[in-house]
């Protein structure tokens, strides 16, 4: 446990459902747990007691990647875990593929509705459908070198992952039911309150219980790590961290004891403490990038380093340089830093007076 997370409380310690299993955090609440093939290797998703015109049963929320094990695992619960009765609904809380990625598997299986904003409907459809152009094809590679990560052979790799998104969500449903921030939703004869989100996904919905004193926080509100907040090729001019910042910050006017169910990491308390973590967290990086561009103007590239010290492969290496961006955003849009586009076609934030651009 790092230091960050000593200041928070998690009521079930090292508890952690097993494969296939679900655990019982609140009551009608259980936790499944399913690994993923990546550094972060692992989702929470979330199965609450329900029942949807006099019929007993199940809403799910977010559905892990589309894998072969994760089906199995699936499988499992559905037939150990579920108490004989059906999978009603299944919510999604962004469109992430760890989150969407068999909500159409789920669907079709159950023959249960999907719900889920309509903002991050229509990106998943798209991405699944016409090809990835947040983290692989050409639109990517010329967004990554217009931000200095011009090295030919990350290019050449970045241009080539056309199906990066389509491989983890082959298919979305053909309908969903919309959800907005500040709509009701009816879980079990509980009231759960959706809450939008930005810059992390085009339109988050976190779900709070005020009853239960439950946050279903999704990426929004994670205890260990900090959500990954990036500018990418398909909305090149955002200013994600902000929006993100904006968002955590409605987090603070829920009750101090609510109990976060987190998509990554253990359920915990501590809501109010996390959001003013992720507020330092992001200040000081802020303040890091600042001081480097008053010193000379740089790439996204080339700021990179002082955001991650950390060695990155390619995966993480596209996550970082959105990221990257999207605090470098911040600060233009905010008058710190002036950018300039250079002549070899680069952008480059640096003081406010002038920008040394480089042909």
């Amino acid at each position: 446990m790092n230091l960050l997370e000593r200041e928070l409380h998690y009521p079930l310690g090292d508890t952690l459902p097993e494969p296939g299993q679900t655990l019982e955090v609140a009551p009608g609440v259980r936790w499944i747990r399913m690994r993923l093939p990546f550094a972060l290797d692992h989702i929470n998703l979330w199965l609450l007691r329900d029942s949807i015109d006099g019929v007993e049963g199940w809403t799910v929320v977010d559905c892990c990647i589309a894998r072969d094990e994760a089906r199995a695992q699936w499988e499992q619960v559905f037939e150990t875990q579920l108490q004989g009765m059906p999978i009603l609904r299944v919510i999604v809380t962004h469109m992430h593929p760890d989150h969407i990625g068999l909500a159409d598997w789920l669907c079709k299986r159950w023959n249960a509705p999907l719900w889920i904003s309509s903002t991050d409907y229509h990106v998943a459809r798209v991405l699944s459908t016409a090809g990835d152009t947040l983290a692989g094809g050409e639109q990517a590679a010329r967004f990554f070198a217009s931000h200095g990560l011009t090295d030919p052979e990350s290019v050449a790799k970045i241009r080539a992952r056309t199906n990066y998104y389509a491989n983890m969500v082959p298919s979305v449903p053909d309908s969903f039911v919309r959800m907005l921030d500040g709509d009701i939703v009816n879980i079990g004869g509980h009231a759960w309150r959706c809450i939008s989100g930005y810059g992390h996904a085009p339109e988050h919905i976190s779900l709070y219980c005020d009853e239960l004193k439950l946050l279903l926080g999704g990426d929004m509100m994670l205890p260990r790590i900090s959500t990954n907040v990036s500018v990418h090729a398909g909305e090149p001019e955002a200013n994600s961290l902000r929006l993100f910042l904006d968002s955590i910050e409605r987090f603070k006017s829920l009750p101090a004891d609510t109990l976060g169910l987190p998509s990554h990491g253990k359920p915990f308390r501590g809501i109010h403490r996390r959001v003013e973590q992720l507020q330092e967290h992001h200040r000081d990086r802020l303040a890091e990038l600042l001081e480097a561009c008053t010193a000379r103007a740089l790439t996204a590239a080339e700021g990179l380093p002082i955001l991650f010290k950390r060695e990155l492969d390619l995966h993480q290496m596209t996550f970082a340089m959105g990221e990257t961006v999207a605090h470098l955003h911040l600060l233009w849009f905010a008058g710190q830093v002036r950018r300039e586009l250079g002549k070899d076609g680069i952008y480059r934030f640096g003081p406010k007076a002038t920008v040394a651009a480089t042909a």
